[in-house]
């Protein structure tokens, strides 16, 4: 049994000698000695050298991807960068279409955005003259508070509600009414080409928003009430913007009409009731 054992490692560790001979001349340009127990060391360190090799190769390389487990996460930050992606270029629309309606303004291709309308100027001039006392009203109002004044004061004087003047948001033409009992929460206006949307009251810019349909929706907040214009194709105005009764704030849409909606304390009100369209 021990001469099996020691033939065994005999021959295992029996060196054989390994040469490369020149063909023509038959000399000896390089030699080693090799056992079956080296060879075997050999293959085996270059097993595992490949091996390494080879799992670099697939941990940090995209050659990972093929690998099963991979997938998933991959497919889950394809679908954050496109999401991301679609904000960025929605975010890159509006700020190009805000740079290109400044320009125009600049340019003068666009109307002044702080003039007022004539029909507005004529309903302010009347408001003034409705308001206006008379120099007979007047001294009539004075002899009879006069004569009166002891029993006026036996009586509450109630505060007269201020008038509200509000201005048309857009010229045009109503195409559908306020019908509130079938969700249609203010007026339609077709508009001419590049008509300026304005404001109907003093007040601030809240929302300028991207809608699915191309177009923008801009909410303004005044003293005591909300105007909600939709379908707006290129904004003047931005969130927080101040503006003046009669002040353009947006350009009208080619394709879509005018939706104009007015709010007062959480309930709508028809604006055909307050606006001489």
């Amino acid at each position: 049994m021990t001469d099996k054992k020691d033939s065994f490692w005999r021959r295992l560790l029996y060196k054989y000698r390994l040469s490369i001979m020149n063909e023509d001349t038959f000399t000896e340009t390089w030699h080693t000695r090799l056992s079956r127990l080296s060879v075997f060391v050999l293959l085996t360190v270059l097993f595992f050298v490949t091996l390494g090799i080879y799992s670099l190769l697939i941990f940090y390389t995209p050659i990972r991807n093929v690998l099963p487990g991979y997938s998933e996460s991959i497919r889950q930050r394809l679908v954050e960068e496109t999401v991301r992606v679609d904000s960025l270029s929605s975010t890159l629309a509006v700020q190009t279409q805000y740079l290109s309606v400044i320009r125009d303004i600049m340019a003068g291709e666009v109307k002044s955005d702080t003039v007022q309308s004539l029909d507005s100027l004529q309903i302010v001039q009347r408001e003034q003259l409705l308001q206006a006392k008379s120099e007979a009203t007047e001294e009539f109002m004075a002899q009879y508070e006069a004569k009166e004044k002891d029993n006026l004061q036996l009586f509450d004087v109630q505060q007269v509600t201020p008038v509200v003047t509000f201005f048309r948001p857009a010229h045009g033409v109503i195409v559908e009414s306020y019908l509130p009992e079938n969700k249609q929460f203010g007026v339609v206006i077709q508009t001419p080409k590049d008509e300026n949307a304005t404001a109907v009251l003093p007040g601030t810019v809240l929302v300028v928003e991207y809608q699915i349909n191309n177009t923008y929706m801009m909410v303004l907040q005044h003293r005591d009430y909300i105007s909600v214009y939709r379908n707006l194709a290129d904004p003047i105005k931005r969130p927080g913007d101040v503006v003046k009764e009669g002040e353009s704030i947006a350009l009208t849409s080619e394709n879509c009409p005018l939706q104009f909606e007015l709010w007062r304390r959480g309930e709508t009100i028809n604006p055909e009731e307050v606006i001489v369209f």
